[in-house]
């Protein structure tokens, strides 16, 4: 770590693009480097993931640097912020003769009430801080934080149902070629679907990403196939398209899904 740390100073004394970073200008690449280290993990490819989480570091190290130019925090500051806070929401284990055995869900229940308590004081919208996420998590997460004070429907039923109003909706504005209401009415349906996915116990990232990943394998195997046949992919037809891609789901297994969030 510190031969990391002064390799960083080192960039940022002489390199003039990384001269040139802000804190700004970076966060796209730590939410970007967090997506590669989630695909080389569901790669299986060991050599991969520890390429990408250090990448992923290196945002954290370069964050840290740039705000340590500003005299505001270093890189030891955000270590002891993390370790401090992370005993300080495991009491379970750090002061486990004050607490009785803990099974993961109450683990989890814990983990809240500290992280309620440490907010104590600074008033906010229960929601506020469920923005620093994909949108597809952050819907998921919203839905799960209100239906904790009942404002949800009793069953999945209701979710249903008010899918299928919202596709209605997405149709008519469509037909009206209204292409502001188009754009709101799909986020909408999408919103609704995210509902349905978590009352039946299911993470509509990890299955969009999981969806995402098939199709990629899919098609790789259709550009597989092209080359064998020495043939350019644009140059293939639809149908022989689509005639590989059912081979392709014959021949490739999908992968296990994500543990589903425990139903609401």
């Amino acid at each position: 770590m510190e031969q990391l740390l002064a390799v960083m100073q080192e960039l940022r004394n002489k390199c003039p693009w990384d001269q040139k970073q802000t804190p700004q200008s970076l966060t796209r690449y730590a939410i970007e480097e967090a997506y590669e280290v989630e695909a080389a993990v569901r790669s299986g490819n060991t050599d991969e993931v520890r390429d990408e989480l250090g990448d992923l570091l290196l945002q954290v190290v370069f964050q840290a640097q740039m705000y340590s130019e500003q005299g505001a925090f270093d890189f030891s500051d955000v270590v002891q912020a993390i370790t401090d806070k992370l005993i300080r929401r495991h009491p379970h284990v750090f002061q486990a003769d004050q607490f009785a055995a803990l099974n993961a869900e109450e683990v989890a229940e814990l983990w809240q009430q500290i992280k309620q308590q440490e907010k104590q004081g600074k008033p906010q919208s229960r929601l506020a801080d469920i923005k620093h996420a994909p949108a597809l998590a952050q819907a998921d997460e919203i839905q799960k934080n209100v239906a904790k004070i009942g404002f949800d429907f009793p069953d999945v039923q209701g979710a249903y149902g008010k899918l299928e109003e919202e596709l209605a909706e997405f149709r008519a504005a469509v037909a009206g070629q209204n292409s502001d209401e188009i754009f709101d009415e799909f986020g909408d349906c999408l919103f609704s679907l995210v509902n349905v996915g978590r009352k039946i116990g299911l993470s509509s990232e990890m299955a969009l990403l999981s969806t995402i990943h098939k199709f990629r394998s899919r098609f790789a195997y259709i550009e597989q196939q092209a080359d064998l046949q020495q043939k350019n992919i644009a140059d293939l037809s639809l149908a022989e398209m689509d005639q590989l891609w059912e081979q392709a789901k014959q021949q490739l297994k999908p992968q296990a899904l994500y543990e589903p969030h425990p139903k609401e």
